[in-house]
Protein backbone atom coordinates (compact mmCIF):
# COMPACT_ATOMS: atom_id res chain seq x y z
CA UNK A 1 0.00 0.00 0.00
CA UNK A 2 3.14 2.39 -0.15
CA UNK A 3 2.95 2.68 -3.71
CA UNK A 4 -0.82 4.53 -4.00
CA UNK A 5 0.21 6.56 -1.22
CA UNK A 6 3.72 7.94 -2.74
CA UNK A 7 1.00 8.77 -5.91
CA UNK A 8 -1.57 10.80 -4.33
CA UNK A 9 1.42 12.20 -2.91
CA UNK A 10 2.89 13.30 -6.22
CA UNK A 11 -0.05 13.62 -7.57
CA UNK A 12 0.40 17.67 -8.76
CA UNK A 13 3.78 16.45 -10.02
CA UNK A 14 2.24 13.57 -12.20
CA UNK A 15 -0.06 15.20 -13.38
CA UNK A 16 2.29 18.28 -14.41
CA UNK A 17 4.85 15.97 -16.08
CA UNK A 18 1.95 14.42 -18.29
CA UNK A 19 0.61 17.44 -19.23
CA UNK A 20 4.22 19.15 -20.25
CA UNK A 21 4.77 15.51 -22.24
CA UNK A 22 1.07 15.91 -23.89
CA UNK A 23 2.06 19.40 -25.22
CA UNK A 24 5.69 18.60 -26.37
CA UNK A 25 4.16 15.62 -27.97
CA UNK A 26 1.25 17.40 -30.02
CA UNK A 27 3.67 20.46 -30.64
CA UNK A 28 6.13 17.70 -32.84
CA UNK A 29 3.18 15.99 -34.51
CA UNK A 30 1.97 19.47 -35.51
CA UNK A 31 4.77 21.04 -36.37
CA UNK A 32 6.45 21.31 -39.68
CA UNK A 33 8.96 18.63 -40.33
CA UNK A 34 13.20 19.82 -40.77
CA UNK A 35 13.04 19.20 -44.16
CA UNK A 36 9.93 21.34 -44.44
CA UNK A 37 11.74 24.44 -42.67
CA UNK A 38 14.74 23.97 -45.13
CA UNK A 39 13.29 23.87 -48.18
CA UNK A 40 11.33 26.90 -47.16
CA UNK A 41 14.26 28.99 -46.29
CA UNK A 42 17.28 27.43 -48.31
CA UNK A 43 17.72 30.59 -50.64
CA UNK A 44 18.26 32.54 -47.87
CA UNK A 45 20.83 29.91 -46.17
CA UNK A 46 22.21 29.84 -48.87
CA UNK A 47 22.35 33.37 -49.91
CA UNK A 48 23.78 33.85 -46.17
CA UNK A 49 26.61 31.68 -46.93
CA UNK A 50 27.71 32.92 -50.11
CA UNK A 51 27.98 35.69 -48.45
CA UNK A 52 30.07 34.91 -45.46
CA UNK A 53 32.37 33.32 -47.75
CA UNK A 54 32.76 36.41 -50.15
CA UNK A 55 33.43 38.30 -46.69
CA UNK A 56 36.02 35.99 -45.94
CA UNK A 57 37.75 35.44 -49.48
CA UNK A 58 37.61 39.55 -49.74
CA UNK A 59 39.44 39.47 -46.23
CA UNK A 60 42.04 37.03 -47.34
CA UNK A 61 42.78 38.51 -50.42
CA UNK A 62 42.98 42.62 -50.37
CA UNK A 63 45.93 43.92 -49.37
CA UNK A 64 46.12 45.73 -45.69
CA UNK A 65 45.33 49.60 -46.35
CA UNK A 66 48.65 51.98 -46.52
CA UNK A 67 48.41 53.66 -42.94
CA UNK A 68 49.91 57.52 -42.42
CA UNK A 69 52.91 57.43 -40.73
CA UNK A 70 51.94 58.47 -36.84
CA UNK A 71 48.32 58.23 -37.40
CA UNK A 72 46.16 55.01 -36.80
CA UNK A 73 43.50 53.47 -38.74
CA UNK A 74 40.25 55.57 -38.98
CA UNK A 75 41.62 58.32 -36.63
CA UNK A 76 41.66 60.51 -39.49
CA UNK A 77 37.61 60.42 -39.87
CA UNK A 78 37.37 60.06 -36.11
CA UNK A 79 38.96 64.01 -35.88
CA UNK A 80 36.36 64.82 -38.43
CA UNK A 81 33.32 63.76 -37.14
CA UNK A 82 34.13 64.75 -33.23
CA UNK A 83 34.98 68.26 -34.55
CA UNK A 84 38.09 68.53 -33.89
CA UNK A 85 38.78 72.00 -36.00
CA UNK A 86 42.01 71.58 -38.10
CA UNK A 87 44.00 74.38 -37.88
CA UNK A 88 43.68 78.00 -39.84
CA UNK A 89 46.63 79.22 -41.44
CA UNK A 90 45.83 82.92 -41.93
CA UNK A 91 47.78 84.55 -44.96
CA UNK A 92 48.97 87.95 -44.98
CA UNK A 93 47.27 90.51 -47.32
CA UNK A 94 49.15 90.94 -50.69
CA UNK A 95 48.46 94.61 -51.80
CA UNK A 96 47.83 97.95 -50.40
CA UNK A 97 45.00 99.56 -48.44
CA UNK A 98 42.73 100.24 -52.10
CA UNK A 99 42.50 96.53 -53.24
CA UNK A 100 39.21 96.28 -51.44
CA UNK A 101 36.34 95.40 -53.29
CA UNK A 102 33.46 96.86 -51.12
CA UNK A 103 33.80 100.59 -52.53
Amino acid sequence: MKIPENLIKFKFQILLATTFSLIILSLLYIAPSFLHILAYFWPLLLSTALFLVTVVVFGLTSPPGAQVSGQKAGEGILDYVAGEPEPVVVLPEVGGEGCSNFD
